[in-house]
Parts: C-alpha cells; structure tokens; sequence
C-alpha cells in the first residue's frame, strides 16, 4: 500500500516534469523553433485542427520559420490562425509556403521572459510539493489506521522527500538551460 502511494506521487511529478517541458518549448529564444506553434489551431474542414496535422513546420534558418501546408487551400486559414493565436508573429504568404520571420529579441524583451520562465518553473515547483504533500498525507493517515509503523511511514516519508528534491532539481535544470538559450545572442 505505502509502495502503491509513493508509486503514485512519482508519476505525478513525472507529469508535472513533462508539463513544465512542454511550457518552456513554448518560450521564444530568439531562434526559430516550430515548437511555439503547437498551440496553434486551424479551422480544417469545420473542425479545429492543431496546425502540425495540417501543414509542415521547420526552421531551415535560425530567424525563419516555413510553413508548408499540405492542402493549398489552407494558406489563408493558416496565415489568419497565426494571427489569431496572438503569437507577436507577422506571417507572409507568397502562395506556396507561409515565412514567419523570427525578430531578434531585445534585452528587455529576453528579461521579461526569463522572468516568466522563473514562475513557470517556480509554479512547477509548487505543484510538485503539493504532490509530495499529498503522498505524506496519505502515509500518515496509513500510520494512523494503523496499517504501517512509525519507522515505516518515516522510511516512506524519506523516501518521497528525497524523489521530490531530484524532480525540483530536474525543474532547476530546465529553467537554468532554457535561460541559457534565451540569453543568448
């Protein structure tokens, strides 16, 4: 039972680290990423379709992004879906392809993202201790009904502390890296 809790509360934190991963892919550089169109949705058909699933993304330089959709009719719903995600892009069409040039970033501008880079990370962090919480909580009420031991919800609770501190360390790690990019020139 104490085994199946902590189970548990580690791939919770495993989904909060893929979470935080994802919402940091979304964060501009200053390079192009097609990452940061993932979010974006196009009207295909009468249904909402993720922009991926409809035309291919790359970057073949690191201020571009092409999108090449599959169906030329979508060239417009696209380039209007871009617009409409509220992005900060300004998208061409030259009626083959849709270019997005990546503006550099300005000091400020990179500050104010590492800034919320930092409560992003900060609120993956809290997520993940209001997990270990949970698990604890658990545990205790476990030692309570009197279904483990002192020394095995302490054991337990050890245990659970110490997946908590490698996965904030992880989160701590992806911030410093992300920063890393986003400061860079």
């Amino acid at each position: 039972m104490p085994l199946t809790i902590i189970d548990h509360a580690k791939t919770r934190m495993q989904q909060t680290i893929d979470v935080t991963k994802k919402e940091f892919s979304h964060i501009r550089t200053g390079r192009a990423n097609p990452a940061v169109l993932d979010s974006v949705m196009v009207e295909y058909y009468g249904v909402l379709t993720p922009l991926t699933q409809v035309a291919g993304v790359s970057a073949p330089e690191a201020q571009l992004i092409v999108i090449k959709p599959y169906d030329k009719t979508l060239l417009v719903p696209l380039e209007k879906a871009i617009h409409t995600a509220n992005l900060g892009f300004n998208p061409s069409n030259d009626g083959t392809v849709i270019r997005i040039p990546i503006a550099p970033l300005t000091e400020n501008t990179r500050k104010d993202l590492v800034k919320n880079l930092k409560r992003m990370a900060e609120d993956s962090k809290i997520a993940i201790r209001n997990i270990r919480r949970d698990a604890i909580d658990q545990l205790k009420k476990l030692e309570k009904d009197s279904l483990i031991s002192e020394d095995e919800l302490k054991r337990h609770s050890e245990t659970v502390q110490k997946s908590t501190d490698k996965f904030i360390e992880t989160i701590d790690q992806l911030a410093v890296e992300k920063e890393k990019m986003i400061m860079t020139i």
